[in-house]
């Protein structure tokens, strides 16, 4: 058995779609939002400005509905049912806010195996960013050896501390920062699934 830990990025490797943009077209903001999604994945933007952008964005909409919004958001099944069988040796990084994605954590059994950006609120909205995480920071920290699993520009950064580091596309293109970072990519959430499993 190895002793390795699974990181793995939340949207469009655990979730079916990008949570900001689903968020942001019930309300409208589709096509502003996916503009600075798209930047910021290809590595135009940095994360952390552009999360901040589009999160101000979203900051009409109550918190709680953006839970509940997400909590609902469909999963790739074989990628979180690995996490789930496996939740003792896998943890989220995600750049989202612990207001929006506590429901999703809460659903697949994750509650104390995430890390991500935080917000305070007031009234139901927010009210301050407290914090964006930076995921190659948060790599750093983990002592035993990792497999990295993600999609998108601010992947690559975790990647390059990986032992095992994985690209998947099977919703959205592999960023090219991350290709030249990883050691597989997948474009099918059961074949990634089954090599995860090869791995344990």
């Amino acid at each position: 058995m190895s002793d390795y830990i699974f990181l793995f990025d939340l949207d469009s490797t655990i979730t079916q779609k990008e949570i900001l943009p689903e968020i942001s077209s019930k309300i409208g903001k589709l096509s502003e939002m996916r503009r600075l999604t798209e930047a910021t994945m290809r590595g135009e933007l940095p994360f952390k400005t552009s999360f901040i952008k589009r999160v101000e964005i979203l900051s009409d909409v109550p918190v709680s509905e953006v839970n509940k919004l997400v909590a609902s958001i469909p999963l790739n099944k074989c990628i979180t049912e690995f996490i789930m069988k496996n939740k003792d040796r896998c943890y989220i990084v995600t750049g989202n806010l612990d207001i929006w994605i506590s429901g999703l954590m809460q659903r697949i059994g994750m509650k104390n195996h995430y890390y991500c950006s935080k917000a305070e609120t007031k009234n139901d909205h927010i009210s301050k960013i407290i914090s964006v995480v930076d995921k190659e920071l948060m790599v750093k920290q983990f002592v035993q050896p990792l497999v990295v699993v993600g999609d998108g520009d601010n992947d690559s950064g975790m990647a390059k501390f990986a032992e095992v580091a994985i690209g998947f596309g099977g919703v959205r293109d592999i960023a090219p920062s991350l290709i030249k970072c990883i050691d597989y990519a997948f474009f099918s959430d059961k074949k990634c699934a089954d090599f995860l499993t090869a791995l344990l």
